[in-house]
């Protein structure tokens, strides 16, 4: 699969489809190579909205992810759906 995509700021790497499974425009989580380093990282919804950030900021919510300590909030969450 090609990643590369074209953004409204240049060149965009997709990092990951979180969905992909329908056709409900999927969130996904891009690289914006010509976006300011503080920006870089953006994460879109399947609303439209985009949250951008820096490598470094993602890079602490990858790890918060992966030690487990967003496993209680997330479960909550998602048993009150």
């Amino acid at each position: 699969m090609d990643n590369a995509v074209s953004g409204n700021a240049g060149n965009t790497t997709r990092i990951a489809l979180l969905c992909g499974n329908c056709s409900c425009g999927c969130p996904e989580v891009l690289v914006d190579h010509a976006a300011p380093e503080e920006r870089r990282i953006v994460i879109t919804d399947d609303f439209g909205q985009r949250v951008q950030m820096s490598a470094d900021q993602f890079l602490v919510l990858v790890e918060e992810v992966r030690s487990g300590r967003l496993d209680a909030e997330i479960s909550a969450l998602t048993a009150a759906s």
